[in-house]
């Protein structure tokens, strides 16, 4: 399903008042503080839930020059994270050049992984590049149960990842005091809307260190957005117009003020700025009277660009709310800011 098709399906959804309606003010950003990078739509998995569609058929990924462009952006302009994401972000082969000249800024630099790429004989050096560099992981784990998690990215995925976790705590990964970050991502197998972030994070920490040895420092809630082939599994299932109600009956006003929009830009593999990474996948690149590509980019009319909405943003404003890092319920004004 193609992008104009996925935006075409959303806009015509029927809930009852529609995205842009349900915000008082218009969505503007209030800063940069996030330099997002989709750096390659290539995976090795080829997960039932990824908004990305990414997969090992996909071609696209960054090049060398996009990633100077970042470079000299992130030089230039004091933008505090380098938020690394893919598809596998290791199967663009200039990350370790990027990650080495990255680390040298002295930001908070984090790659988002699926873990079980690490364990690939091709791939393992990562685990060394990332503990030199103390680049901060963020793995995307979206149960404790084995056979749900197989069940949404493939057969053995679970026991890999809990094999390159084992090889990640010996390193220090995850162990408090070590400086070395491991943060884990969850998001439902189902339709339906993540619990509480403070009591599943609990539960997985008790769970995988009780059952598997293994530890971590941080769990993030997402609220899995109707994009890509998630938005495609809810059509297939019939479950798309429920999940969208649910989406708009549980939206909170309270959570508009640290959007992740508001102080994130998004790069795509091809240069091209977006305001998240959803709208990147739904070809929707930050408005038209805002420079949209890295080669053009103007930090001061971006940080108070308008953002550009539609109704999946509902998945950001759910319940407590969802941005990359997590639920927003813990993020506060000076926390955002």
């Amino acid at each position: 399903m193609t992008s104009l098709e996925q935006m075409e399906i959303l806009n015509n959804n029927p809930v009852r008042i529609p995205f842009h309606k349900r915000i008082s003010t218009p969505l503007r950003s209030e800063s940069i503080e996030i330099l997002q990078m989709n750096v390659s739509k290539r995976c090795n998995l080829s997960c039932r839930h990824c908004h990305v569609q990414a997969g090992p058929e996909r071609s696209e990924i960054m090049g060398r020059r996009v990633f100077e462009k970042c470079l000299e952006v992130l030089r230039t302009h004091r933008i505090g994270t380098i938020d690394i994401t893919g598809g596998a972000p290791e199967m663009n082969p200039e990350l370790p050049w990027f990650i080495r000249e990255a680390a040298t800024l002295n930001r908070r630099l984090m790659v988002r992984t699926n873990l079980v790429i690490l364990r690939d004989e091709q791939y393992k050096n990562f685990i060394d590049l990332y503990a030199d560099h103390r680049v901060e992981i963020i793995a995307s784990l979206p149960d404790y149960h084995e056979d749900r998690v197989n069940r949404q990215r493939g057969g053995g995925v679970f026991r890999c990842i809990i094999e390159v976790m084992r090889l990640l705590n010996e390193r220090g990964y995850g162990i408090p005091g070590s400086g070395l970050i491991l943060n884990l991502v969850y998001n439902p197998v189902g339709a339906f809307l993540p619990g509480a972030q403070q009591a599943l994070e609990h539960e997985y920490k008790t769970r995988l260190k009780g059952e598997h040895g293994v530890v971590f420092n941080t769990l993030y809630c997402l609220v899995n957005s109707p994009v890509g082939r998630y938005l495609e599994y809810l059509i297939r299932s019939e479950n798309f117009e429920d999940y969208m109600n649910v989406l708009h009956t549980s939206f909170n006003p309270s959570t508009i003020h640290c959007l992740m929009c508001r102080n994130t830009v998004s790069v795509g593999w091809d240069g091209r700025l977006y305001d998240c990474d959803f709208n990147q996948m739904l070809d929707l690149p930050v408005e038209g009277k805002t420079p949209n590509h890295i080669d053009d980019f103007d930090f001061e009319r971006l940080k108070t660009r308008a953002i550009v909405i539609g109704n999946h943003c509902f998945s950001c404003t759910a319940g407590v709310g969802s941005s990359c890092q997590g639920a927003l319920e813990r993020l506060t004004e000076t926390e955002f800011r």
